[in-house]
């Protein structure tokens, strides 16, 4: 059996939470956060706290609060002997430097409220520098995942920066294309079949063999045509930008 003390009450820490209830070997003692509405799902399942420095005795403390809470909310928790872990891709593990047993587990995954996910699926990136504290680590995390791995601070940092580009900005495109569905009376269910076969191809391809439009042909003309088409000097500027790199990164291979 694995005590767990979950600190934070946000997308990430409900996860988390609802997929360790899951769990026989698992147990979750507390759930702290400052939150009091937000605290009340969690109280229906398990004992909560809105002390920080008033956690009950457990194997991991799991701080699931933004970046920047981080280092200020591991100090408040006072002479615990569990492994203190953090879930960001982008906060070094020294964040936790009062603690002699700290750790990170991130998982690389996009978290909404409205959206259930299975952990099993998601990457959890592991990292401590004393290696019972990361048998721990370990044990939760073959628990709830089939994809764990071992990874350094400077490489989570790489990792969170990759997943930045391909998932939030990849995204933002995603909002951009329904705008311009919209302005012209169109809806944007019509271009689910070609995101999901331009993310289902990179199974199979690599990113520069699943590549292609206008840009990777050098079909200028089409470029030219598009860019009149858009009336947003911001839309302009974004699609010329990315035309760019395109025709850079094939015009070297």
């Amino acid at each position: 059996m694995i005590s767990i003390v979950l600190i934070g009450t946000g997308n990430v820490a409900r996860h988390l939470f609802d997929t360790f209830r899951l769990y026989d070997k698992i147990n979750i003692v507390q759930v702290v956060g400052r939150n009091e509405q937000a605290l009340a799902y969690f109280g229906q399942y398990s004992k909560t706290g809105s002390n920080f420095s008033n956690t009950e005795p457990a194997d991991i403390y799991i701080i699931a609060v933004s970046d920047d809470a981080i280092a200020p909310v591991s100090q408040l928790i006072a002479n615990v002997k569990g492994v203190v872990a953090h879930t960001s891709g982008s906060v070094p593990m020294e964040a936790l430097s009062k603690h002699p047993h700290k750790g990170v587990i991130y998982p690389l995954q996009t978290f909404s409220k409205e959206r259930k996910i299975d952990l099993k699926n998601v990457p959890l990136c592991l990292e401590s520098d004393q290696k019972k504290d990361l048998e721990v680590l370990n044990r939760l995390a073959h628990l709830i995942s089939d994809h764990v791995y071992g990874i350094s601070s400077k490489q989570r940092k790489s990792l969170h920066l990759a997943a930045v580009f391909v998932n939030n900005f990849t995204n933002h495109l995603y909002q951009i294309g329904k705008e311009l569905c919209e302005e012209n009376n169109l809806p944007f269910e019509i271009l689910n079949p070609l995101i999901l076969e331009t993310a289902q191809k990179l199974e199979t391809l690599s990113p520069c063999e699943a590549q292609t439009g206008p840009a990777k042909r050098g079909d200028l003309s089409t470029l030219k045509k598009q860019v009149g088409q858009l009336k947003n000097d911001r839309l302009i500027k974004i699609y010329e930008l990315f035309s760019r790199s395109i025709q850079m990164k094939f015009s070297r291979d």
